[in-house]
């Protein structure tokens, strides 16, 4: 019982977050999951609720994807091409000093722009900055599994709308989790036990999605910017609780 307890309160948890603001599922429910399962078997059901949610979610913004394909294609291919880099750098760095390091970028940003009236407002078109984010973000996603921290501090710095910063983002996490679960399944992580699990967690994380796009819907695109920035302290405060437990 304690097994399909904490799965279905982290497939809830990890689902409305993932409808409401497109990222963050990993870090709000792993602590669930890790509970009572397997570390891979864990991510395997994390990295499966993720995507359904994602898919849900891109119903919501499918009309904004080619207005915004530039800033999309900018931000995931290079993510595409750091992901493999980030696994084989494994070998080399230690993931844990990377997630200290996240965490804490995480817990600054967020903290600074949490207590200010005004918000970031970046405008204007940075190719090379959002290159270069896409690639650290996926080379981390790779590493240590935090491939939605880095694009999402930028984006909730940017003077854009709620829906073109959650497209962008959607589609990004969306494609980078889509190969996390390929390399997942080749290396033989869905087993029966591991879908049956995935398929629970799939269902409750839906209906979850469901109720957080409802509240995304209702959000100015400055309540989405200050949302992501808090988020982002939320994020750094559970990372650091998770490094130091």
């Amino acid at each position: 019982m304690e097994l399909y307890l904490l799965l279905v309160i982290g497939a809830l948890a990890a689902g409305f977050v993932n409808g409401l603001a497109g990222f963050g599922s990993a870090l709000f429910a792993l602590g669930f999951f890790l509970a009572v399962m397997p570390p891979l078997q864990a991510v395997a059901v994390i990295v499966a609720l993720s995507i359904f949610a994602g898919i849900l979610g891109m119903f919501t913004v499918y009309q904004h994807i080619l207005p915004n394909k530039k800033a999309i294609i900018r931000l995931t291919i290079p993510g595409l091409l750091g992901v493999p880099m980030g696994i084989w750098a494994l070998v080399y760095l230690s993931a844990d000093h990377l997630r200290i390091l996240v965490a804490a970028l995480l817990l600054v940003y967020g903290g600074y722009f949490s207590t200010r009236a005004e918000l970031p407002r970046l405008k204007g078109r940075f190719v090379v900055i959002d290159a270069l984010v896409g690639f650290i973000g996926g080379f981390l996603g790779g590493l240590a599994a935090l491939s939605g921290a880095l694009p999402t501090m930028w984006y909730a710095a940017r003077d854009r709308e709620k829906q073109d910063t959650r497209t962008i983002l959607q589609c990004y996490n969306l494609t980078l989790l889509t190969l996390a679960g390929i390399l997942l399944a080749i290396k033989g992580a869905y087993t029966a036990e591991t879908l049956y699990l995935s398929a629970i967690a799939v269902a409750v994380a839906l209906v979850a999605a469901k109720i957080g796009l409802w509240v995304f819907k209702r959000l100015s695109s400055a309540q989405f910017q200050r949302l992501l920035i808090t988020m982002c302290l939320i994020s750094g405060v559970i990372m650091f609780y998770r490094i130091i437990a």
